[in-house]
Parts: C-alpha cells; sequence; structure tokens
C-alpha cells in the first residue's frame, strides 16, 4: 500500500504498526541517525524532554521505536501529511497464534513484517503505522509515523486500500476469526488508541474501525472485529480518565519511552507530481502462505474522507 514510483507489484493481502506519548514527560534516548537512515529519526537529546498538553487524559504506552526492533532503513523517507487522519484502522495480521510472548519475538515479527512488504512486496517500507505483539509489545512501523502522531500529523501507511490518506493502522499479531485476543494484545490496543484519539482529536466512537469497513477482505477477523464496539467504549473510558483495563496476566511496562526528535531527509508534504505512497495492493489475498494472506494496501486515492462501508 505503500507509494512506489515503479507501479503496481504483485500481491496478496496486509500487515502493519508501535507509538509512544502520553501525559506529562516522555522518557528519551540519546542517539543520532546516520546519513544513510535519513528516514529513521534521531531521537532526542540526552536531558530533554517533550511534553504532552497539561490535562490530557491520554495513557502513555510504550512503543519501541524503529531502532530498537532494528528495522531496515526504508527506501525512501514516508510522506507525512499535515493533517490528522480521521479513522484508525484495526487489523490482525492473519499469522499463526504464537505461544511466544516475549519481546525478542515481537521484535522478530516487525522485522518479518517489513522484510515481507520491502523483499516481496517491493514497497518502500513496512506499510502500518503501528504493530502489536501478542505479547502487548508496541512497535513503531512505517518510518516517521511516531514522531508524526507527536506532532499531529500522519505518516502516510500502506495499510487499506484507497484510503491511506486519511487512515492510521494497527496491526493485531495473529489470526482472529475463532480464537480470542490475548489479554495482553487487548490491553495494548485500547492503550494505543487512546494515546491516538487523544493526541488527533478523534471520537473512538467515529474513529475506530476495522479493515474489512473499508475493503473486501475478513480483517481483523470475527473475534476482534466483534469487539469493536467494546474497544470504542474502552477507549473512551480511558479518555474520561478511566484506568487501564485489567492485566490479569501482566504486560510491558508502561514507560513511554523515546520519541524522535525530527525527520530527517523529507518535507511533511508531498512534492508536486509525487502523489503519496503509491504502493498498490492489488491481490486478493488467497495464498497459502499465513504472512502473504493479508496484504490488502494501496495508494490513497479514491473516496479518502468517505464513511466506512460497515461497522459493528
Amino acid at each position: 500500500m505503500f507509494a512506489d514510483s515503479e507501479g503496481p507489484r504483485g500481491l496478496t493481502r496486509r500487515s502493519m504498526l508501535g507509538g509512544v506519548v502520553g501525559a506529562g514527560l516522555l522518557e528519551v534516548l540519546a542517539s543520532g541517525a546516520s546519513a544513510d537512515r535519513e528516514a529513521m529519526a534521531a531521537t532526542l537529546p540526552a536531558g530533554t524532554a517533550a511534553i504532552l498538553p497539561p490535562g490530557t487524559a491520554a495513557p502513555r504506552p510504550r512503543i519501541y521505536t524503529r531502532r530498537e526492533w532494528k528495522a531496515t532503513p526504508p527506501r525512501h523517507p514516508a510522506t507525512v501529511l499535515d493533517r490528522a487522519p480521521t479513522r484508525i484502522i484495526v487489523h490482525h495480521t492473519e499469522w499463526p497464534n504464537s505461544a511466544d510472548e516475549t519481546l525478542a519475538h515481537a521484535f522478530r515479527i516487525s522485522r518479518e513484517i517489513q522484510e515481507l512488504h520491502m523483499d516481496s512486496n517491493g514497497w518502500d517500507d513496512i506499510g502500518q503505522q503501528f504493530t502489536i505483539s501478542r505479547g502487548g509489545f508496541v512497535m513503531e512501523g512505517r518510518n516517521r509515523s511516531l514522531r508524526a502522531v507527536h506532532d499531529g500529523r500522519l505518516a502516510v501507511g500502506a495499510q487499506v486500500l484507497h484510503h491511506n490518506g486519511h487512515t492510521i493502522g494497527i496491526e493485531n499479531e495473529g489470526t482472529y476469526m475463532k480464537a480470542a485476543v490475548p489479554g495482553r494484545l487487548w490491553s495494548s490496543l485500547v492503550e494505543v488508541c487512546a494515546w491516538l484519539c487523544e493526541a488527533y482529536g478523534l471520537d473512538p466512537a467515529r474513529a475506530i474501525v476495522g479493515h474489512r469497513d473499508y475493503n473486501d477482505t475478513d480483517c481483523p477477523g470475527d473475534v476482534l472485529y466483534a469487539r469493536l464496539p467494546e474497544l470504542r467504549d474502552a477507549v473512551a473510558a480511558r479518555l474520561n480518565g478511566s484506568p487501564p483495563p485489567a492485566q490479569a496476566d501482566g504486560g510491558p511496562p508502561e514507560d513511554g519511552g523515546p520519541v524522535p526528535e525530527h525527520d530527517q531527509g523529507a518535507e511533511h508534504s508531498p512534492s508536486p507530481g509525487h502523489h503519496p505512497d503509491t504502493e498498490p495492493g492489488t491481490g486478493a489475498g488467497d495464498g497459502p502462505a499465513p504472512r502473504a494472506s493479508h496484504l490488502d494496501h494501496g495508494h490513497p486515492s479514491g473516496q479518502e474522507f468517505s464513511e466506512p462501508t460497515r461497522r459493528p
């Protein structure tokens, strides 16, 4: 779903996304970005902090950066639009439901998704903006996504055919046609959605939708899709000051994590004559390999601000 100048590639269906920020101060890391990683944003200098507007009710999910999960540098920096998204798209990877809930596994699936999108599909980078593992770990996906959210902008991804120019995607590891959603994943999904709604001023009752609401796909699975009304309610409750959802099985720490200080190598709006991220997804998604069964992304042309066709 991204925008590559070489035109359509044969694909099938999708995969995608991590973020940071919350109330108060954000913990930051000291590091720089090398020239060959121009779209891998540098972190804030040591001793500095990023601050959200006072009084925010948004949670502070720990979002692991691309640098932390050792992402491959993108071929080109993502286009960053000077506007907020209108919808948060919930996905599932349609990969096997792994019992490995470690951080190492979470980092590994991010790298595998990126490898699929870049090497098999020929895209500039991983498609989704954020990824959540079954263990509840949240990772930044498409380059520039984390900083864009912090700035109230949208780093254009490749996760919803014809609607990438106004949506932000969260890829949830696993297949949820019949299987239950793990508690840790669910808790992180609530926290990330609440953070995004706070950052962009979105109403969860309208903003949170499933991939199938826009495209002809089973994503995010019947079970997860049926829980979207519950997700909207949980996010609304968090924005109203309710505590995070209970995690009987524990989960990753909510310590914020680093936020990129700035983006390098690209402007905040598309250059003249360049359509934002035109890596189109054209496959029907019926390939036998789990990792190729959910890749319905496309460029942000078409009905960009239309309502979803259906939703629970």
